[in-house]
């Protein structure tokens, strides 16, 4: 027998997947799969940042929003300064795991608002913002840095897919 979705249905699930990576782009799993630690904090020529200060970027850029969406006394941090590593390479492998880990955490917790149902609710402590919106967001985000993650692979050889 065929499932039957509604709209509202259709769209959590496009939304998770959107999330996941989506149709048109890689995740973070694959963008940084068989990445070399040596090449974590390498700067291309004429490039602003490395894999690990974009990895970064992602993760306090995605965690501000999650905790915005959930938090009415959260403070986002101060822009731009704090949202990009000022250190071009991890301190360690556990830092760059833990980064990586931090950002599928925070990504699983988004998908878990989008199925909660309530994208359309103005958030109480926003200006207009909605869980929708701010989904929308971090997905747009995490996509365009995950597409300069590649290039700077590119650029480093070290991308084969």
């Amino acid at each position: 027998m065929k499932t039957q979705y509604n709209e509202h249905e259709i769209l959590i699930d496009e939304l998770v997947h959107l999330l996941n990576g989506g149709n048109a782009h890689a995740d973070l799993t694959r963008a940084l799969d068989g990445l070399p630690s040596n090449l974590r904090g390498v700067k291309p020529d004429k490039l602003p940042y490395s894999i690990w200060q974009l990895v970064e970027h992602i993760r306090i850029a995605q965690w501000d929003m999650l905790e915005f969406c959930k938090d009415g006394s959260h403070e986002s941090p101060n822009w731009p300064d704090d949202y990009w590593p000022k250190e071009t390479s991890p301190t360690s492998d556990e830092a760059w795991n833990k980064s990586v880990r931090q950002i599928n955490k925070d990504t699983d917790e988004l998908m878990g608002l989008a199925k909660t149902g309530n994208l359309f609710e103005k958030i109480p402590h926003g200006d207009g913002q909605t869980i929708l919106r701010e989904i929308l967001q971090a997905a747009d985000h995490n996509a365009y840095h995950l597409a300069e993650i590649i290039m700077v692979r590119r650029l480093l050889d070290a991308w084969n897919n």
